[in-house]
């Protein structure tokens, strides 16, 4: 660590000059780490520390740097990034609202045939229901959980004791594991990198983990078993509202006793952004863990809530005399069906609903939708598309120059996704208008007109999205 903070102190950058430590600091992280191998891992203590030693051998000046920022930022202070996020930029596609309307129908895509990704296009029958709540009473309450893997016991209304799970404390890793680039010269330079958690730059498997939470949790996939908790409702058709606008969509999960479940909704209208509905949701189990550095919702949220319908102070009464910013508070339903319900008066079965692996947000609100817009499937993993996923956080900032997520531990804030998310379709409707128009297309009464013998190619919701060079590859076709 010592031959570390010395090349650290020779670094030019002034800006790195609070990263070099002294003596007494270096002493203190070293015994800390060494503390902490001890308590996690005290039966292989010795093989740990040593594993440890050589990857300090190894290390560059920049991990070097993540190490020292992770160690002050968890002992004494929060070290602020130089630079801010930038505050995003309205977006302009150079078309009307409506022409935007209009083309976004070329982007829609049929989830029949993505079922094993998730995708439900039918309610599970009541036969299957029964099936999956049979194998839960079999399984009398044993889960696998889902941040350590480890198996746990859970107890939906309570133990007769009270208890709500066994297992005690969950120890794992809040975020997956990053394997680094490999060089064809690492046999011969020595600098192979092991894979590291980016939430503590710890090597794999050299640790259970860096966080502690009081409870195990656990998530259901099954659409059934999903449906056994609370069944899956089409879109209505609503015959009294007529055609409806496309409508984004972001909702936020907290694990309970009975999987991963809504607890907040947020609903912005397509494509301007405008707030339609953002609301809290309590969950039909017994909160475990609101999952609150990536849901952005803690307790204080539901305890400060009002309840839905109930006006809430404009954005100029929230600061005190004193000067003190107070967070709004957030209007509150009392079950994800009635939040389902709410977001079901801005729909029609043909509506245009727009997310970011919209799968996951469907199913927390049981859901079947014929008409969606998934930038997952938009803007597909460069390794070949499903099952990997590009995050919302990386298109966001390759495509829309836009920093996203910056929360920190505060989570992530469902409205500001739902916008970046429909953005990113913005910016696909008009990547695809520019190769419509060179086809021919036209826009007459808000409407898209194909050019002649083209009609059949392109009917509407026949999923045909194009992709980068798909107008090369056409033309090589014809």
């Amino acid at each position: 660590m010592s031959a570390l903070n010395d090349k650290m102190a020779q670094d030019k950058d002034s800006s790195k000059k609070s990263l070099v430590l002294s003596r007494d600091e270096l002493v203190t992280m070293a015994l800390d780490e060494e503390e902490k191998a001890a308590k996690d891992n005290a039966a292989i203590y010795s093989n740990v520390i040593k594993l440890r030693i050589v990857k300090l051998q190894k290390m560059s000046k920049e991990d070097w740097e993540k190490e020292v920022l992770a160690h002050l930022n968890a002992r004494y202070y929060k070290i602020e990034p130089s630079q801010q996020p930038k505050k995003p930029e309205p977006l302009s596609t150079g078309l009307s609202t409506k022409e935007e309307i209009a083309i976004v129908s070329k982007l829609i895509t049929p989830l029949a045939g993505r079922e094993q990704f998730g995708y439900v296009t039918k309610a599970p029958t009541q036969q299957e229901i029964n099936a999956a709540k049979k194998g839960v009473a079999d399984a009398k309450g044993w889960e696998r959980c889902d941040r350590c893997g480890g198996r746990f016991q859970v107890f939906p209304g309570r133990r007769e004791d009270g208890v709500l799970a066994t297992g005690g404390p969950c120890t794992y890793h809040p975020s997956k594991p990053v394997y680094p680039p490999k060089k064809q010269t690492d046999h011969i330079t020595g600098d192979q990198r092991e894979p590291y958690y980016s939430c503590c730059n710890e090597t794999m498997g050299t640790s259970a983990g860096c966080t502690k939470a009081e409870y195990h949790v656990f998530k259901i996939s099954e659409a059934k078993r999903l449906a056994s908790v609370l069944q899956f409702e089409e879109t209505p058709f609503q015959p009294d509202k007529g055609p409806l606008p496309p409508v984004c969509f972001d909702c936020e999960m907290g694990y309970t006793t009975l999987g991963l479940e809504l607890i907040r909704l947020t609903a912005v209208s397509w494509p301007e952004g405008k707030e339609l509905l953002d609301v809290l949701v309590r969950p039909m189990g017994e909160i475990l863990d609101l999952n609150s550095r990536y849901s952005g919702i803690r307790p204080e949220h539901f305890v400060n809530a009002v309840p839905y319908g109930t006006p809430v102070p404009d954005a100029k009464d929230t600061v005190s005399e004193d000067g003190e910013v107070k967070e709004r508070p957030f209007q509150v339903v009392e079950s994800p069906a009635a939040a389902r319900k709410l977001l079901f008066q801005f729909l029609q079965p043909d509506t245009p609903l727009i997310g970011h692996a919209i799968d996951n947000d469907l199913n927390a609100c049981r859901i079947i939708h014929p008409t969606i817009i998934d930038t997952v499937l938009l803007y597909p993993h460069p390794r070949g598309g499903l099952p990997n996923r590009t995050s919302l956080k990386v298109l966001a900032k390759k495509y829309l120059d836009r920093d996203i997520q910056m929360g920190g531990d505060k989570g992530h804030d469902s409205k500001e996704d739902a916008r970046a998310t429909g953005d990113l379709v913005r910016v696909k409707a008009a990547e695809i208008w520019k190769e419509l128009k060179r086809q021919g297309w036209t826009i007459k009464d808000d409407k898209l007109v194909a050019p002649p013998g083209e009609e059949s190619k392109w009917a509407a919701g026949s999923g045909g999205v194009l992709g980068p060079g798909a107008g090369q590859k056409r033309k090589e076709t014809a």
